[in-house]
């Protein structure tokens, strides 16, 4: 659905942010890794969280969901063997988590997406897969692919340039047969690791790794223990709203959010202060207004997703804004290095590509455009950030993309004040 954001009307009210999608998914395969039920409160109800929970349905587990809470009982690594490839939607996080689970057992599991996830690069699992057991069959190390195991466990390199590979492998270790260790030359997205460690620790699995993340010894033979747990509000959705407030807020409160969770993408917060953002805390909530912002530098290396709204505001803000050290933002959904330097263009930005990021220089007005999302969910909603302080009607193509991980976006700001259309075809 292709939206039409008309500009010009201060936001105003409050933004509960929905769940975390990187915690629902792994609470969603630490789960299906386990054996009794496990409860997951206040889970992501969204597109790429419910081909998580299809998944482990479609591998053996037994699931009773609401959008309060998901119960799973898990099946370890006893898993059924679909005769059809298991539907992954759009949902790279759980392609990479699964696949290695999946090589837990003995029979050929096969994985299979939209478009989009055909083109999110595999290959450094897979090679890792086979160098620890298991068989692995890809379409030139894209999906559809297939796996079977068992995954007997050993020692492999790890390719860091997506942190979900070596979370995938963290997550199957501890069930294989042997002792494995992992080592990694770098490791982009550090913290998404963290946010991964901690359910291994939650659900009684041992792990030990290096004070630098890029060596790691994981014993064999583990159990996962069922858990309760409620998940974590989602940082990288917090950062629409406070986008949107500090360009076009009269007042904009973002609740829910606990910024002593592991998750990275809580530094985006810091990044808008740096800006001269105006932000406080008030009533446990983040007050954020509209703000005259100030250019800079920031390394987006541990918060890729980061990129599309840091984008945005760079063009809102006077002086020259450096996003860097994050190439992996070519290889999601899109390439959002060139996608969003592509589409800002249009509303009139200043501003270049770099190989690891964008350079913007800001202080002009953006105007009214055409502009493509890409199916990609977080462009849509930077453009509609960036649609609010445009002169001009914006139209964004697939704008309703943003429902893959945030269901109620455009209902949760037409609610501030925004005027948010749906065109018809």
């Amino acid at each position: 659905m292709d939206w039409q954001i008309i500009p010009g009307n201060e936001l105003s009210g409050r933004i509960a942010v929905p769940g975390s999608k990187s915690h629902t998914i792994r609470a969603v395969i630490a789960g299906l890794l386990s054996r009794g039920c496990s409860e997951i409160y206040a889970p992501l109800y969204s597109a790429d969280t419910r081909s998580a929970l299809s998944a482990a349905a479609a591998l053996g587990a037994k699931v009773d969901e609401s959008r309060e809470v998901w119960k799973i009982s898990g099946c370890g690594k006893d898993f059924a063997s679909p005769e059809l490839p298991v539907d992954l939607g759009n949902s790279g996080t759980t392609m990479r988590i699964i696949t290695a689970a999946a090589a837990l057992g003995r029979g050929e599991i096969s994985f299979d997406g939209d478009a989009s996830l055909r083109t999110r690069i595999m290959q450094g699992l897979l090679d890792a897969l086979a160098d620890l057991g298991a068989d692995c069959r890809s379409c030139n190390g894209f999906a559809p692919l297939s796996v079977s195991g068992p995954l007997t466990g050993g020692r492999t390199k790890v390719d860091g340039t997506t942190s979900q590979f070596l979370t995938a492998l963290l997550m199957a270790l501890p069930l294989a047969q042997q002792n494995s260790v992992l080592e990694l030359d770098f490791l982009n997205e550090a913290d998404y690791v963290k946010i991964t460690l901690d359910w291994l620790d939650r659900c009684g699995i041992t792990v030990y790794p290096a004070e630098n993340m890029l060596y790691y010894e994981i014993p064999g033979n583990q159990e996962y223990k069922p858990f309760s747990r409620v998940i974590p509000a989602d940082f990288s959705t917090a950062a629409f709203p406070l986008g949107a407030g500090v360009v076009a807020g009269k007042e904009v409160r973002i609740a829910n959010l606990d910024f002593d969770d592991l998750q990275g993408d809580k530094r985006v917060f810091d990044y808008v202060r740096a800006m001269n953002g105006d932000i406080y805390m008030a009533d446990g909530e983040v007050v954020v207004k509209k703000s005259r912002l100030t250019g800079g530098t920031f390394d987006l290396n541990a918060t890729p997703d980061a990129l599309p709204v840091m984008a945005v505001l760079g063009c809102f803000a006077e002086g020259v804004t450096r996003l860097i050290n994050v190439p992996q933002a070519r290889l999601k959904e899109c390439d959002r290095i060139a996608c969003m330097s592509c589409e800002l263009q249009k509303m009139g930005a200043d501003i270049t590509e770099l190989p690891d990021g964008l350079v913007i220089r800001g202080g002009r007005q953006l105007h009214g455009a055409e502009v493509e999302s890409y199916h990609d969910h977080r462009i849509a909603m930077a453009l509609t950030v960036a649609a609010l302080g445009a002169d001009g009607a914006v139209t964004i193509a697939d704008g309703s993309a943003c429902e893959v991980t945030y269901p109620e976006f455009a209902a949760d700001f037409r609610d501030l004040g925004a005027v948010i259309r749906e065109l018809q075809d």
